[in-house]
């Protein structure tokens, strides 16, 4: 019994001392983290805002010329996906607009050979036109050679080739007015043909442009950032099948190197923002994790809500770095230091 005594008396006191000693994983573990030391006259200012790309471009669904309902998305690329300038990012499903290509090249085709036939038309009838001129105008030079006998011939002779003349130049003169009129009317409807034919090249070229709508690529190097939508009852990310109505937004396409945080600043800190020196980012995301930022700019005009005596100035804050958790939309807190005054 007095060996038992002993050996826990000196479990106890073992265990005492390891609660006494400073350090341990359990002390450590509940202990809140030391406040960084500022130095005199310096004070730090809190703001709240939203992480945002300092060069976005939004990319929206196509407006197709001559079609105002949706059009279904067929692919997508991924959320977060790294691209370059020319990259594929969407497209949309171009069934009708093929269709509809093929039927206007076919009507384009058609319009082809009708004018070509016209035209050979036109051109056989001109032709047989000038014949009969040319005919008719000899028979006026024949009738006027007759007409020099008038001195050597009868009186019913010379009668006879006047008659003969008159009319021959008559119908000279009838077939150069006929002959102009369907020039006319040939050239006419020569012209409704080419303007048709142009118009369905117009078109054609209408439905090409549509086409290579229908494919949306990026205009710059980035990273992708889905937009949120209505579907479904919700909000969420567009999927591939989803119809979608012309002018919706689908992406952006952000460069993840220049971010920055769009934050507003009360009226009594707005002040003291001259004298910042740094602040600090932290992600509602991310806990525990922070970003290095620096002031660049601060609106010199408050903003305020309806009926609030509240006022706030918009500031802008750049990210230093580049991070994959940094993307925009992601709501952030900063904490400002602000050194003394001068």
């Amino acid at each position: 019994m007095g060996v038992l005594r002993t050996l826990i008396a000196a479990a106890v006191a073992l265990l005492t001392s390891c609660a006494n000693l400073p350090g341990t994983l359990e002390d450590s573990a509940v202990r809140p983290p030391a406040t960084p030391e500022r130095k005199p006259g310096e004070r730090v200012v809190r703001v709240t805002g939203m992480v945002q790309a300092l060069k976005s471009v939004s990319m929206r669904v196509p407006q197709i010329s001559a079609q105002s309902g949706r059009v279904t998305l067929a692919t997508l690329i991924p959320n977060g996906t790294s691209v370059k300038a020319g990259d594929t990012l969407a497209e949309f499903d171009q069934t009708a607009v093929i269709d509809e290509e093929r039927d206007v090249k076919a009507k384009l085709s058609e319009a082809g050979f009708q004018l070509e036939e016209r035209q050979a038309k036109a051109r056989s009838d001109a032709a047989k036109r000038g014949a009969l001129l040319v005919e008719a105008e000899a028979d006026l030079a024949k009738a006027q050679i007759q007409l020099r006998k008038a001195e050597v011939i009868s009186d019913i002779d010379r009668r006879k080739n006047e008659v003969l003349a008159e009319s021959a130049r008559a119908r000279v003169a009838s077939l150069k007015k006929s002959n102009g009129l369907r020039d006319s009317e040939e050239a006419a409807a020569t012209g409704v043909l080419e303007k048709k034919r142009e118009r369905l090249a117009v078109q054609l070229e209408r439905i090409k442009t549509n086409l290579e709508k229908l494919t949306v690529k990026a205009p710059h190097s980035g990273m992708v950032a889905l937009e949120n939508t209505w579907r479904n009852g919700s909000m969420g990310p567009p999927q591939e099948g989803d119809m979608l109505f012309p002018g919706q937004p689908v992406l952006r396409i952000f460069d993840p190197g220049e971010m920055v945080v769009e934050g507003t600043v009360s009226e009594a800190d707005v002040a003291a923002l001259p004298h910042a020196s740094s602040a600090r980012v932290f992600l509602d995301a991310y806990p525990g994790v922070s970003f290095d930022a620096k002031l660049e700019s601060a609106s010199p005009v408050a903003t305020a809500g309806l009926d609030s005596p509240i006022r706030t100035f918009s500031a802008r804050f750049r990210l230093a770095g580049r991070d994959p958790r940094l993307l925009p939309d992601l709501s952030a807190s900063l904490e400002i230091v602000i050194g003394p005054a001068k």
